[in-house]
């Protein structure tokens, strides 16, 4: 599995090239948001609804891909390590299919040989911030602090120089997070197929992550999964093969950034 970056590279390097301006006090700066979204039903992508489409477009914040391909995007966030990611990471290899995962500063800290092999495997790692705080209630350089702190790190305990990739600590956001994300060079990624699988001490077994994956399955989705469930370990080797039967296929963010900017970046097979 080969992915490239190249799209998140001329992505921020037009960012910090052109700049965006805000206004720090405006009303639309301070308003908190929580994602949130009318969840996929018969295949029918989700719709977030006209506030968030209009906002997140503005920004090139993505939470779906095209309707259009039946292409699915995995991606993880990791807090903490709970003895599952390595077999998450298994069968991605043995399946061949791309994920990103967005890590916390703790995680790299904690389990820096599963952040290596994430990425000797070719896989992407995201900005989840570096202490997982509500970034809608920090100052500018507060949020600036969080992603390169994180970025910082991880150069250092892997040598990738920084990430492009990044997703706001559960869901919470407002304008000006997106604006300075921007600033830096970050592109914001949400999704559209999520379930409750956060609770390591609550396991309804791999049935459940494979049903709630299956029922929601859509083209262009952007799945999120936190990996200290065991339940998501044991479904998502069936969900793939199943998925793949339905004629879906698994690609990486630069192939979402490359059809939703419309490059020429033909990676999705």
């Amino acid at each position: 599995m080969k992915l490239k970056h190249t799209v998140g590279i001329l992505f921020a390097s037009a960012i910090l090239l052109t700049g965006i301006a805000f206004n720090p006090f405006s009303s639309a700066a301070e308003k908190e948001l929580h994602w949130g979204f009318k969840k996929a039903v018969n295949e029918i992508p989700p719709d977030a609804g006209a506030e968030f489409n209009t906002l997140l477009d503005q920004y090139g914040a993505i939470y779906k891909g095209s309707p259009d391909q039946k292409v699915i995007y995995l991606t993880f966030d990791n807090g903490y390590e709970a003895g599952y990611t390595e077999s998450i990471l298994d069968t991605l290899k043995t399946e061949n299919v791309p994920a990103t995962f967005f890590l916390t500063g703790h995680y790299l800290e904690s389990a820096t040989d599963l952040v290596k092999r994430m990425i000797k495997d070719g896989h992407m790692i995201g900005n989840h911030s570096y202490g997982h705080p509500n970034l809608a209630r920090l100052s500018p350089e507060g949020m600036e602090k969080e992603w390169k702190n994180f970025d910082k790190r991880l150069e250092e305990l892997t040598g990738q120089k920084r990430t492009i990739y990044t997703r706001p600590p559960e869901g919470t956001f407002n304008e000006q997070v997106l604006k300075v994300g921007n600033d830096l060079g970050y592109r914001h990624i949400f999704w559209s197929v999520a379930f409750i699988d956060w609770h390591r001490d609550r396991k309804k077994g791999g049935q459940y992550a494979y049903n709630e994956l299956m029922k929601q399955i859509h083209p262009g989705a952007i799945v999120l999964m936190h990996t200290v469930s065991p339940d998501n370990s044991d479904g998502l080797p069936d969900f793939i093969r199943d998925a793949k039967k339905k004629g879906y296929t698994f690609a990486s963010l630069d192939d979402l950034v490359a059809n939703y900017e419309g490059l020429p970046y033909p990676l999705i097979q």
